[in-house]
């Protein structure tokens, strides 16, 4: 493996966002794990999940009664989302707040607050209240300078609205309820950036972009369907569109293929500048508290870092729940999945990529560096290997580990000619410097 610090070719991005944090009912106890992994994001969506008991960041837990006047305070019910993103700022991590309702899956039974607005003006006039309330103070409010605010979520998840476990409409309904809310909302504060729709995905896409897989369903056809009606629909209607927003579920051959198919679209349609955001990830929940898991999560990161995509949010950072991967709901401990976050973390410091080239297969590898400071990130997937990376700089690099026995911990210090043992599933942080973080339980 050669890697040359000299040869910049990007900036490292945000691959190492995530949703929620690790919330506890209404505890804050275990936040300080998601400051010291310096994540610099985190989307609420389906925050509290069965827990949340119908309290946080939802326009109808905030806004309970829809009839009720939207221009006074007395309206609004912010008191535990403001407790909830006033600790997460604590932490100095940015929100990306999606506006619009946690999913019901019981909604067969009954449905709650999925169903799309009497009003959508008057919808899109309570979203400008929580904003002005979170950005300017509105309200006894704050001045976190949110600078995400996502559209509701998934409206694509069933064609059949008896089906539909998030949004009780049409798609054509969302696209309307978008149109109204986004134009409102770029009028009120130009600086913020609206997007959508939390797509469900491009699962019936093949290699080539262009076959289909053969066990495609009528369910994965529809949400291609609806992609490039919303595509086409803002195009037509000019609206803003700062971010679109996907989710996926698959393994990282396939992100890739979906995140170019997204960006050539993006493009395709006129929206070259729209960030492409892959918002809901997951390797396998199956694989959940294991190295296996841990090195699943590493290589789509490292490996989403060569494409068009522009953030990545894994799902989910909450502690009960079978897709929340990063904490023990027994013990409260870290998995080994929350190690690989602290390590692309010192990546992201660094701030620029550097290239590195003869990459084994069955591994995946990022370096970085400032100028001074310089970081290398390998995972590998597969056999028990000994690699040599050659390199343009002469430093000694210490390597902190992520495997059976290690939680990104220090092993030993090396120069980059010698010999490095890899372990199957293991991820290694190479660094120059020491870490500077202590993990504290």
């Amino acid at each position: 493996m050669k890697c040359n610090f000299n040869k910049i070719i990007g900036d490292i991005k945000i691959m190492h966002a995530i949703n929620n944090v690790p919330l506890l009912l209404a505890r804050d106890v275990l936040f300080h794990f998601v400051g010291e992994a310096k994540i610099p994001y985190s989307r609420l969506h389906d925050t509290g999940g069965a827990y949340g008991q119908g309290r946080f960041v939802d326009i109808a837990n905030i806004f309970r009664n829809f009839d009720a006047d939207e221009n006074d305070p007395n309206s609004y019910d912010f008191a535990f989302t403001d407790w909830l993103l006033n600790a997460i700022d604590k932490q100095e991590t940015k929100i990306f707040y999606r506006l619009g309702a946690t999913i019901e899956n019981q909604q067969h039974i009954k449905a709650y607050n999925i169903y799309p607005p009497k009003d959508n003006m008057k919808w899109a006039k309570i979203c400008e209240k929580i904003i002005a309330h979170y950005n300017e103070g509105w309200a006894d409010g704050f001045h976190l300078g949110i600078e995400y605010w996502e559209v509701w979520g998934e409206p694509d998840n069933y064609p059949d609205i008896e089906d539909n476990c998030l949004w009780k409409g049409t798609f054509e309904e969302y696209m309307e309820l978008y149109k109204v809310t986004s134009l409102h909302l770029k009028e009120k504060f130009p600086y913020i950036k609206i997007g959508g729709y939390s797509s469900c995905g491009f699962y019936n896409l093949f290699e080539n972009n262009v076959a289909k897989i053969a066990n495609s369903t009528s369910r994965t056809e529809y949400f291609i369907e609806c992609f490039h009606k919303f595509m086409n629909f803002v195009k037509e209607n000019n609206l803003p569109l700062d971010f679109f927003s996907w989710h996926s579920y698959s393994d990282v051959k396939k992100n890739v293929v979906y995140a170019k198919y997204v960006q050539d679209n993006l493009e395709k349609y006129g929206f070259g500048n729209t960030e492409n955001i892959l918002n809901e990830w997951n390797p396998g929940i199956q694989f959940r508290g294991t190295l296996q898991d841990s090195a699943n999560i590493s290589e789509m990161m490292l490996e989403m870092q060569n494409t068009d995509l522009d953030m990545l949010m894994y799902y989910d950072g909450q502690v009960h729940g079978s897709y929340q991967g990063l904490f023990n709901p027994i013990s409260y401990e870290p998995f080994k999945a929350y190690y690989v976050f602290k390590a692309f973390s010192e990546l992201y410091g660094l701030g620029k990529q550097a290239e590195v080239t003869d990459v084994p297969e069955k591994m995946r590898c990022v370096a970085a560096t400032n100028g001074e400071g310089r970081a290398i990130m390998m995972t590998n997937k597969g056999e028990k290997r000994k690699i040599r990376i050659s390199s343009d700089v002469k430093d000694s690099f210490k390597i902190y580990r992520i495997n059976d026995s290690l939680n990104l911990e220090f092993d030993k210090e090396i120069s980059l000619e010698e010999e490095i043992e890899a372990e199957e599933f293991e991820t290694l942080l190479l660094l120059n410097k020491s870490m500077d973080f202590e993990i504290k339980c």
